[in-house]
């Protein structure tokens, strides 16, 4: 039996939520993905550095933040130090483990980065309804609190 109430099937409510959720990612991705190149960074990198901004972490900690293997952050710590954005310390705790910490000038691009990229998610959204943005905001919020994501950008 068809429900003669119900709103017409527009592309928005036609599409599921996962498909929704899927096409937003990329779009995140693909912003992500465009702020790093012009900022000289892969998009890896550039996880890196806005991770870093809340402070020194250890190789441990960035492997799970960054759903790395230990061998790839390694790599990835190596090329982003060889251009003067990160510095290795010896942890005070751990004379074994050592923790990555932003530079001077890999503070600054972390900051330019992760501006740039929230500036075009901001234009993005921007035809949006305050209160659309709103309930968007909460839901995502709900949804990486259930799913324990505690990475940030």
């Amino acid at each position: 039996m068809v429900d003669v109430d119900a709103a017409p099937a527009t592309e928005e409510t036609a599409l599921g939520f996962a498909d929704a959720l899927v096409r937003l990612t990329h779009l995140v991705q693909r912003v992500f993905a465009d702020v790093s190149r012009a900022h000289d960074l892969t998009s890896q990198q550039a996880q890196l550095l806005c991770v870093l901004t809340r402070g020194p972490a250890g190789m441990t900690e960035l492997t799970r933040l960054l759903h790395l293997e230990k061998s790839s952050l390694t790599g990835l710590v190596d090329r982003v130090e060889r251009r003067g954005l990160v510095a290795r310390r010896r942890s005070s705790h751990d004379r074994r483990a050592c923790q990555v910490a932003l530079t001077g000038k890999g503070t600054r691009l972390a900051h330019d980065t992760h501006d740039g990229i929230t500036a075009q998610l901001e234009s993005l959204a921007g035809e949006l309804p305050r209160t659309d943005r709103e309930l968007v905001t909460s839901a995502v919020v709900r949804l990486l609190g259930d799913s324990g994501a505690t990475t940030g950008s």
